[in-house]
């Protein structure tokens, strides 16, 4: 298999030159977040990832997770690399300094994660969800919880999950059945069994911090019923220190079509002590802050497996010889010609630079608005950066992951038959990526959220918020001939943006299925003009860096020659996006159920 190698230059460029990370942790009081510290970061993660992460990757595809009698045994060499992360301090990054942190930006650790999962997309699944689990604590534990639980995780000794699915209930939360009784001392009793939970139970850590959802006794019916409970598989004493084993046990693990190294786990608890976190019945708006982060993440796993994949087609396209260039030959020592000199590969190498490219700097950008709204002292900045969020959150997790299930087929794709076996890591890549698509809500599911809960829902306030910088933007280019097509496109788009939402709302108005019959192509028409608007911006940057003499013509050509492929021939898939929203729901709705026919 082709070796990993962390994107450090391109995450870089992003965050320094694309969108002023310098001046934003200066603006924000992170003082040692210098340019100094970052790049000392960078490196060592690198390090790291290439070297500890990137090895047992195919191991862990190879071996898979095993389970005996409740416990599970990860594959080879994952929880030894476990214990290299957390010795290097990489779990507390993002954390307080009063719970054992380095209270370092969101932002830093986020744009890190993305290298661990396109190194070792199974192993990065064990400390992700436990970013997830600390968020929801520090966001709505009481002072007592968060000093009982957070050191532990926040140094990488214990580690979190979330568990929401239930075998009768997937994204239907309102199903569930999972009850939680009150005990005498304050606690709760869970009984139920959750499924589907990655990281519910696995041999690299010490204790695992469940955050379930369950009901409490005489609670209103549907979502307006759930609560949220702290359940760790280890009682803890209230200085923190582990005691007896819990009621709570994982049943089997789930075979799986990729990410086999990652546990993924059906869990029961048979009368379970848990901790009510938040207040009765609000149980589904605390979990959003563990879901909210949980979709960033997701969409981080799907941009990571678009990296991997250029990475291994590209080597792959540079090295394999086959047939001769039709404009004559391009290496004329060798019986062939590598197969990058061939327009149908070309094409598939560039979607993938294209979207590796832009849907990094979209992740990036978001990570930005996380730490505007976390840490920001602005009030109408964080209130600005949190409408901009809301509306990007959906785009990212969907954006991403479904791109990433077209790039990672084209990593096979290039390699042709020997994508298809085992030994270059092509067909992993896919494999282990297309869960992406369907983790913290499907493709569906987010089209759903963004169209008519942020867009619709807001009155198109959200679309307009953002759309303004957009248009902004384009606006200022205008004595910038070079980008004058691109910018203009982008602003067209724009203006199409908008007056689709406004057409959706009134067919929503006669007929509300209009919505959901729209979503998906609205969904993506969106991530398509958002990467537009983002590779413009990074298309000016290159030029600006070429015309001050940069001695990185190439990597800064390559942006503008990529930017070019992207508004020629990525861009422009929005009009098909545009005719089948048109269309209207009549086409999927008529037919009679009945009518579904096998023979």
């Amino acid at each position: 298999m082709q070796n990993f190698k962390s994107p450090v230059r391109d995450t870089k460029f992003v965050m320094n030159e694309l969108l002023g990370f310098e001046q934003h942790y200066a603006e924000l009081g992170f003082e040692d977040a210098s340019p100094d510290m970052v790049e000392a970061i960078f490196n060592e993660a690198a390090k790291f990832t290439d070297n500890v992460l990137a090895p047992i990757n195919a191991i862990g595809d190879q071996q898979g997770c095993k389970w005996e009698d409740g416990d599970v045994t990860t594959p080879d060499g994952f929880k030894e690399a476990y214990q290299k992360y957390v010795e290097g301090g990489w779990p507390s990054m993002a954390h307080p300094e009063e719970f054992g942190g380095q209270a370092l930006p969101y932002s830093l650790s986020a744009s890190i994660a993305e290298w661990f999962s396109g190194a070792n997309h199974s192993w990065a699944m064990y400390p992700g969800l436990s970013q997830g689990c600390m968020e929801t604590l520090k966001a709505h534990g009481t002072s007592e919880q968060k000093a009982r639980f957070l050191p532990a995780l926040i140094s990488g000794e214990w580690t979190g999950t979330m568990c929401l699915t239930e075998p009768h209930c997937g994204s239907d939360l309102g199903m569930l059945k999972t009850k939680a009784e009150p005990n005498q001392d304050g606690s709760y009793k869970l009984t139920g069994t959750k499924i589907f939970i990655s990281a519910g139970e696995h041999d690299m850590s010490e204790n695992i911090i469940h955050i379930v959802l369950a009901r409490l006794p005489d609670a209103p019916q549907g979502t307006k019923g759930i609560s949220l409970f702290i359940v760790p598989k280890f009682n803890v004493d209230d200085d923190g220190s582990k005691t007896d084993r819990n009621a709570v046990h994982c049943g089997s693990i789930e075979h799986k079509m990729g990410i086999k190294g990652s546990a993924t786990c059906v869990i029961n608890f048979d009368s379970a002590k848990g901790y009510l976190i938040g207040e009765p019945n609000r149980g589904l708006n605390c979990m959003f802050t563990f879901m909210n982060m949980a979709r960033i993440g997701t969409g981080l796993e799907g941009l990571a497996g678009t990296e991997a994949a250029f990475q291994g087609a590209l080597a792959y396209a540079k090295d394999r010889l086959q047939f001769r260039s039709l404009t004559g030959k391009k290496n004329p020592d060798g019986p062939a010609d590598p197969i990058i000199v061939h327009p149908d590969v070309r094409r598939m190498l560039l979607t993938q630079k294209a979207f590796r490219e832009g849907n990094r700097a979209l992740a990036i950008y978001c990570m930005k608005l996380v730490d505007q709204g976390l840490y920001g002292s602005d009030e109408q900045q964080k209130h600005l950066a949190e409408a901009k969020l809301a509306l990007l959150t959906p785009i990212v997790k969907a954006f991403l992951t479904e791109t990433a299930q077209e790039t990672t087929s084209y990593g096979m794709q290039v390699y042709g038959g020997h994508g298809y076996i085992a030994e270059w890591g092509m067909e992993q890549l896919a494999r282990d990526t297309r869960i992406c698509t369907m983790y913290e809500g499907t493709t569906g599911i987010q089209a759903i959220d963004l169209l008519a809960r942020k867009v619709l829902g807001s009155n198109g306030e959200l679309l307009k918020v953002f759309g303004q910088e957009i248009r902004t933007y384009c606006q200022s280019l205008r004595d910038k001939q070079q980008f004058n097509a691109w910018a203009n496109a982008v602003e067209s788009h724009l203006d199409e943006w908008l007056q689709l939402t406004a057409d959706i709302g009134k067919q929503a108005a006669r007929n509300p299925d209009e919505v959901g019959a729209a979503a998906v192509d609205y969904l993506m028409y969106s991530g398509y003009v958002t990467v537009g608007y983002l590779w413009l911006k990074m298309a000016v940057v290159a030029q600006e860096k070429i015309d001050s003499g940069s001695n990185e013509v190439d990597f800064y050509q390559a942006k503008l020659q990529t930017a070019a492929f992207y508004f020629d021939r990525l861009l422009t898939r929005t009009r098909s996006l545009v005719s089948a929203m048109q269309s209207g729901a009549d086409n999927l709705m008529s037919m009679d159920e009945s009518l579904f026919l096998v023979d």
